[in-house]
């Protein structure tokens, strides 16, 4: 039988932001291919998305690869469905440092956060501008308005990824095709745990509902906007901060936020 729904991709789909994206996705009747690294993982939230009606695949896949990462694209187009929504949501983050963390860690940050989402983009964008129709959304982040001490490359990734959004804004103007910048700030998920920041003071803070930060970033995308804050009153408020700061008084509050040890002493 010929499927009806739209088709929509969405990375980093097995937990978090990526999770709650391609949950409401499945309620707005889309079908799903979704993908993540951990396959166990992602067998798990598409059993979890099945329940919201519509087809659902996963596809494991590094994404900081080039090779596993044309395997994915490869397996999308397989499906000979055009793709109405990509959601560019795998990231990654690792807090400590800069000349005490590790340089593998900080090349993965590198792999996954920008040169994954150029690959994926690269490729969805041209079959959406051969349609001229799409829409594109980029998981950019609050991150990406301010230098990031103690999380200096995970930041940088995230301007990059903001730069990269509003430079393909303009070079699609006019055609059918969109693109969102999803930013948000601090969320309840395992990201803080996998970045080794549970004992800095924004891992211990209180965050965003990964649910409400991904209905107001599918809102976003849907009405063509070209990038929402989106979370708490606390995280769009930041934003406005950030624009009004010098870039070193930023760099500072983010030292106090993300320095190790800053959750533990106060400070």
């Amino acid at each position: 039988m010929t499927p009806t729904n739209p088709l929509a991709v969405v990375t980093g789909a097995s937990s978090g932001i990526g999770l709650e994206l391609a949950r409401q996705l499945a309620v707005r009747g889309f079908d799903l291919v979704i993908n993540s690294e951990d396959q166990e993982r992602l067998d798990e939230a598409a059993a979890q998305l099945r329940a919201e009606g519509g087809q659902v695949t996963a596809i494991a896949a590094d994404l900081r690869r080039f090779e596993e990462a044309e395997h994915f694209y490869d397996a999308v187009t397989g499906t000979s469905r055009p793709v109405a929504v990509a959601a560019l949501n795998a990231g990654v983050g690792r807090g400590g440092a800069f000349l005490e963390t590790d340089l593998a860690d900080e090349l993965e940050i590198i792999d996954l956060n920008v040169r994954g989402t150029v690959h994926l983009a690269k490729r969805f964008l041209r079959d959406m501008a051969d349609a001229d129709e799409g829409r594109l959304l980029i998981t950019s982040s609050i991150a990406s308005t301010m230098p990031g001490s103690f999380q200096a490359v995970y930041n940088a990734s995230k301007s990059f990824l903001q730069s990269f959004a509003q430079a393909l804004q303009v070079e699609l103007k006019g055609s059918g095709v969109t693109v969102t910048a999803l930013m948000p700030g601090p969320t309840e998920t395992a990201f803080f745990h996998r970045a080794d920041m549970d004992d800095t003071k924004v891992g211990q803070q209180e965050k965003d509902d990964p649910a409400r930060v991904a209905e107001q970033g599918l809102d976003a995308l849907f009405a063509g906007k070209d990038k929402i804050v989106a979370g708490s009153v606390k995280t769009k408020a930041q934003e406005f901060v950030n624009k009004v700061l010098p870039d070193r008084a930023k760099a500072e509050a983010h030292r106090k936020m993300a320095e190790p040890g800053s959750g533990e002493n106060g400070s």
